[in-house]
């Protein structure tokens, strides 16, 4: 305890450098847990697909419809027990920056492919029976101040984007998996079919398979059927389709690493030159803290606890702040990131990081103080 009151006030000798100096380690590590919660979002994302639920898509790329005659030999397909679709609407409410994922689905073979999605049944039933009924998640409804049984008109940045499309709100679902997401907007094909004078046509298929084994085959007979049509096709598992969709995001996970070493870098110089900097100040203390009988084993332990504590307070500061600031705003990129949150195992690699970080700032401080000459610096300081 006795050394724990000189570390103490070591700390609190100058408040402002020590303080700016923990809010630094604090903001960094605040900038680390928001970042890799960004990727474990991500990889999450990835990972929810089905392997019993397949995504048939135009070769060239999403934003290519596919034919809607597609669907009848799709469902001839050995291994598939049944096949939706469903299309991009890119719908938003008001603001253009309030954008949601919103999706016009075949709802009678859509949703009974979804058990991510949970839906009471009279709301069901009554999103069903209505031809311009919204399905809507928990978390978009929260968003906006929706209620059930309200209408609201969404504009589409693809379809007639200066027309007001009107919904009204029949059901709202919660999601069994975070993941998935709570701020879907889904409403019925028939709907955008109708209105875009017949010429819609799905975005991609979605297959129901028998047995996750069957996929290799299947995508390989889908594939190879509409070789020679004029809209070629690319068949993958729902998890693969997941994967291959955020890999057109780029290489997130190199570019946070390379960040997260950047401001690693940036924090450890300041770190060790506020560190340095301390120990300048106390180099007439540290000599007669050894002509007291300090060994150098000590001296250089104390200096290593007080840079540690400097990082270790910065450290928790910034992963508690970045989990409760992240847990209370229920943040989730806009949709792009559902069930994003700061995981513990991200709280635990930012405080090992902390702990490294103070234990490299105050290495080259350490050991000065133990080879700082005694008689040479008492007779400076005298």
């Amino acid at each position: 305890m006795k050394y724990a009151r000189l570390v103490w006030v070591n700390l609190t000798r100058n408040k402002r450098r020590t303080i700016l100096t923990t809010l630094s380690v604090a903001a960094a590590l605040f900038l680390f847990a928001s970042l890799r919660s960004v990727v474990t979002a991500l990889q999450d994302a990835g990972e929810l697909g089905s392997e019993t639920r397949m995504i048939t898509r135009n070769a060239i790329s999403l934003a290519f419809l596919l034919p809607e005659s597609y669907y009848n030999r799709l469902v001839e397909v050995p291994g598939v027990e049944s096949v939706s679709w469903a299309a991009w609407f890119g719908g938003v409410y008001r603001d253009p920056r309030d954008w949601f994922a919103s999706l016009a689905i075949k709802a009678d073979s859509y949703l009974p492919m979804y058990h991510e999605i949970i839906v009471p049944e009279d709301q069901k039933q009554a999103f069903m029976a209505e031809r311009t009924a919204a399905l809507v998640g928990s978390g978009l409804m929260e968003r906006f101040g929706w209620r059930l049984g309200q209408t609201v008109s969404l504009r589409s940045t693809i379809f007639a984007p200066d027309r007001e499309w009107p919904f009204t709100i029949r059901a709202v679902y919660e999601p069994s998996e975070p993941a998935f997401g709570d701020e879907w907007f889904f409403f019925h094909w028939e709907y955008l079919y109708e209105n875009t004078g017949g010429r819609m046509e799905p975005g991609w298929y979605v297959l129901q398979i028998e047995d996750p084994a069957l996929a290799a085959s299947v995508a390989r007979a889908v594939d190879e059927q509409f070789e020679s049509s004029r809209a070629r096709t690319k068949t993958e598992t729902e998890r693969a389709f997941q994967t291959n969709f955020l890999t057109m995001w780029g290489n997130i996970g190199l570019l946070i690493d390379v960040i997260g070493m950047a401001v690693f870098f940036a924090i450890l110089l300041v770190a060790a030159n506020a560190m340095m900097m301390a120990a300048r100040e106390r180099m007439g203390e540290v000599a007669v803290l050894k002509t007291l009988g300090f060994g150098d084993r000590l001296l250089f332990s104390l200096v290593l606890i007080e840079a540690a504590a400097i990082t270790v307070s910065g450290g928790l500061l910034g992963v508690l702040g970045a989990k409760l600031f992240f847990d209370g705003t229920e943040f989730q990129g806009a949709g792009f990131l559902p069930g994003f949150e700061v995981k513990w195992v991200t709280m635990a690699i930012g405080m090992a990081i902390a702990v490294l970080l103070g234990l490299v700032a105050g290495l080259l401080p350490a050991w000065q103080a133990v080879r700082l000459p005694v008689a040479g610096t008492l007779r400076r300081v005298a």
